[in-house]
């Protein structure tokens, strides 16, 4: 009689673990060409990895279930099942019913999202990126008293469909959530501030830690860089060059 001892058994899910997550790596390489080939290979790797654990918390164990995961992963930001930004996404993932149903809801909601939003081709997304870019380059009108009220006009000037679809009282949350991630690394200026909340809006409300974006991370946590403000220009001037590669790559790819 064949024994199979419980490290054996391990050692297989291991395995099989280890074939669906390199099945994934090549799948995400298809499904955001542009935002991998930013990346480098260990570093999607790690994305990868995180969301097929992440998966696993909400009961997703099926390959149909946390494959969507990961591809909302790579639309919304790793940290989109708590993003005020896509209340949907939350709600369907958190709810009772099996995992194939909630997925099946999970897919519904970002269509409409496409649909409503990004347009087919993801031409409001890129019309965006190209405001998002000319935003950080110009001179800043906030005053810790208007702050929310310029906000929200900004976003609704970066990206008015994204606005309408969410909402104001969800990019509030969105905007008191941003003011208080800046202090954490004692952005203390308006303008630090509303980098951070831009970069939520354009990346997530979770891009601060986002294996995706590790620009932000790196630069946010980098201790050569002792002055709050300086650390904050590098971050602006980071995100600038990372949206002008992304531009210019969608730019190439329109004309081909």
């Amino acid at each position: 009689m064949l024994v199979i001892r419980d490290k054996q058994i391990r050692s297989f899910e291991q395995a099989t673990l280890h074939r669906f997550e390199e099945e994934m790596i090549v799948h995400s390489k298809e499904f955001s060409p542009r935002l991998c080939k930013v990346m480098e290979d260990e570093q999607l790797r790690v994305a990868v990895r995180l969301a097929i654990d992440h998966a696993m918390t909400y009961g997703f164990t099926n390959r149909g279930p946390i494959r969507l995961f990961i591809e909302l992963m790579f639309l919304r930001g790793s940290a989109f099942d708590t993003d005020p930004q896509y209340p949907g996404l939350g709600n369907a993932l958190r709810a009772s019913d099996d995992q194939m149903q909630r997925a099946e809801r999970m897919h519904e909601v970002s269509i409409d999202y496409l649909e409503k939003v990004s347009d087919p081709g993801a031409v409001n997304v890129h019309n965006a990126l190209r405001n998002l870019s000319i935003f950080a380059k110009k001179p800043l009108r906030f005053t810790a008293n208007n702050f929310v009220t310029v906000m929200l006009q900004e976003m609704n000037n970066l990206f008015p469909e994204k606005v309408t679809y969410v909402g104001n009282d969800k990019l509030t949350t969105l905007i008191d959530a941003g003011r208080i991630e800046a202090q954490k690394y004692g952005f203390a200026t308006v303008r630090g501030e509303a980098m951070i909340v831009t970069l939520m809006f354009a990346f997530g409300h979770g891009c601060t830690n986002d294996p995706l974006y590790p620009w932000i991370s790196r630069t946010l946590l980098d201790q050569r860089i002792i002055d709050p403000v300086a650390r904050a220009a590098r971050l602006e001037k980071k995100a600038l060059t990372w949206l002008n590669h992304v531009i210019t790559g969608n730019e190439k790819e329109a004309q081909t």
